[in-house]
């Protein structure tokens, strides 16, 4: 499969002496570090780790029923 870049909007908070961050469009994407430089590394590998996954899971449910896949395009 083609790769294509996508772009997404990360939050960042600071709490303390720690940095959060999360994905606004995908829950569960989310992770934290000591420096705001640090949970932005952590975040794209946290993107990257939930895209893969559910990728995989798509994969191996092929053989089990039909799907129906196609691009989704939206601009909100």
């Amino acid at each position: 499969m083609k790769q294509t870049s996508k772009t997404f909007t990360a939050v960042y908070k600071k709490s303390g002496k720690w940095y959060s961050g999360w994905i606004e469009e995908i829950p569960g994407v989310n992770t934290q570090g000591k420096t705001l430089s640090e949970t932005k590394l952590n975040l794209k590998e946290a993107l990257s780790l939930i895209l893969e996954t559910n990728r995989m899971i798509s994969e191996k449910s092929k053989g089990r029923s039909m799907f129906i896949r196609e691009r989704l395009s939206i601009f909100a």
